[in-house]
């Protein structure tokens, strides 16, 4: 709302139009209503006011309205008066506003002191600045919606459906991060709430319902059936054990596990015990044959991924010491190595060691040979057999660079019958050398450390020459 002129200086009078040179006519001072500044209008000026105002009123008694709108023709005096410094006529209520006169109007505009009443007729009277907060927000005859159940309230009934509206969106109470309409909730709680206390229907403990399920797997409570399949019909778990003790009527053979089915009484049981030793003992031979058989199929599995296909051996023979020691009295002592093959489906051969000599070596020299022996593939191979063979002994020396290793090899005679295809009785021997290391080279370099020699047996069908 904007005030007119005349509605903010009903009180304020201008002097007549007085000319500048006249100095023997009175100065006229205009009667302010508005507060004024302490350099604003004087209390001499105020009095002078009063002598003009009587003057006037003696002097002007007939004068019409038409004489007193005519003040205003006095451009000069109009532009001190608008001049003056002046407060805020809500200066009183807070308004800290202060400036001249001519500014009052545009601030009153303004003013947050300056009020109107509720355009909504509320009956309040609210400042120019906050009046549309006030119809949107805290005017009682306001018209809003609420945001859950999207009905249409004044403002004062809003107040009281706001926190009472069953629509609005909360929390469960328990904590089961649900959020549900408020109307709803009591229902939530009671029926399908997770974290509700919910009574154990055995052993009537409350639980919290998410985890009643695992209770009941452990409850003592819990009503079960007898693993005999006896006539007792209601049975807890936690007397389960007692049960089967000492009252059940019927119970298996201890031999149950063996393949004997009979079910009884504790008496008859007993008895069937007593009578039938030498069916159990049957049955517990078939399982042991049965487990035997399994063992073995289980260690013939093992053997075979543990078997060498790569047609190389590496033979580690440990306390060789003790060995020629106790094969210089034991006469044709023979090492023999783990079997291996040239390749997945290839020959089986095995290589084996005299540690005190044989034939032409025998008391001065480390004999090895290379057999032959049955594979599952023979059918499948060429015969004779004709791959290279070479025997190495490692010198074990700490600088790889300076070892030097005893090699002997040789290529097979096709017309030996070492090398045809063998029998399931192989020859005991096979071919090799006899002479391969003398004992007295043994002990000049490192071919054995810590009592340890290893050997190696390479097959190679890419070789024609010994080497």
């Amino acid at each position: 709302m904007v005030r007119s002129l005349t509605q903010w200086t009903k009180t304020l009078s201008f002097p007549t139009r007085l000319s500048p040179n006249n100095k023997s006519a009175k100065e006229v001072s205009p009667t302010v209503t508005p507060s004024l500044s302490n350099n604003s209008l004087t209390a001499s000026t105020v009095n002078n006011n009063k002598e003009n105002n009587n003057t006037m009123n003696n002097n002007n008694n007939c004068s019409s309205m038409t004489e007193i709108n005519q003040i205003y023709s006095d451009f000069e005096s109009e532009k001190t008066i608008m001049s003056s410094v002046v407060y805020c006529i809500h200066h009183k209520e807070g308004c800290k506003w202060s400036d001249e006169l001519r500014k009052l109007k545009g601030h009153l505009n303004t003013c947050k002191h300056d009020t109107l009443p509720c355009t909504s007729n509320c009956g309040a009277q609210i400042p120019k600045v906050l009046m549309e907060d006030h119809l949107l927000y805290t005017c009682p005859q306001r018209r809003t919606r609420c945001e859950f159940c999207s009905k249409e309230f004044t403002g004062h009934t809003l107040e009281d459906h706001v926190g009472n509206c069953g629509y609005e969106p909360l929390y469960c109470e328990n904590k089961c991060g649900v959020k549900i309409q408020k109307r709803h909730l009591s229902q939530h709680k009671n029926s399908d709430c997770s974290k509700r206390l919910l009574p154990c229907r055995y052993c009537s403990k409350e639980f919290v319902a998410d985890t009643l399920a695992i209770h009941h797997v452990k409850c003592p409570r819990v009503p079960i059936n007898c693993p005999n399949r006896c006539d007792v019909n209601f049975l807890s778990r936690e007397n389960l054990e007692s049960h089967l003790k000492e009252e059940c009527t019927i119970s298996g053979c201890f031999f149950k596990e063996a393949g004997c089915r009979f079910k009884g009484s504790k008496y008859v049981l007993d008895k069937h015990l007593e009578e039938n030793c030498q069916q159990h003992l049957q049955l517990i031979c078939d399982v042991v044959n049965k487990q035997q058989n399994q063992i073995t199929s289980l260690k013939s599995s093992i053997s075979r991924l543990s078997l060498n296909y790569s047609g190389t051996l590496i033979w580690k023979i440990s306390d060789f010491s003790s060995k020629i020691a106790e094969a210089k009295t034991k006469e044709g002592m023979e090492l023999v190595s783990p079997p291996f093959y040239t390749s997945q489906y290839g020959y089986k051969l095995q290589a084996s060691l005299f540690p005190y000599g044989n034939g032409t070596g025998e008391k001065t020299h480390i004999s090895v040979y290379i057999k032959i022996l049955p594979g599952e593939y023979d059918a499948l191979l060429r015969w004779p057999f004709a791959h290279s063979v070479s025997f190495t002994l490692f010198d074990q020396t700490t600088c790889p660079d300076q070892a030097c290793n005893i090699i002997e090899s040789f290529i097979p005679d096709p017309t030996w019958k070492n090398f045809q295809r063998p029998s399931r009785e192989p020859d005991s021997l096979g071919f090799g050398f006899p002479k391969f290391v003398s004992h007295e080279m043994l002990k000049k370099r490192y071919f054995m450390r810590e009592d340890v020699m290893f050997i190696r047996v390479k097959v190679d069908p890419s070789k024609i020459v010994a080497v």
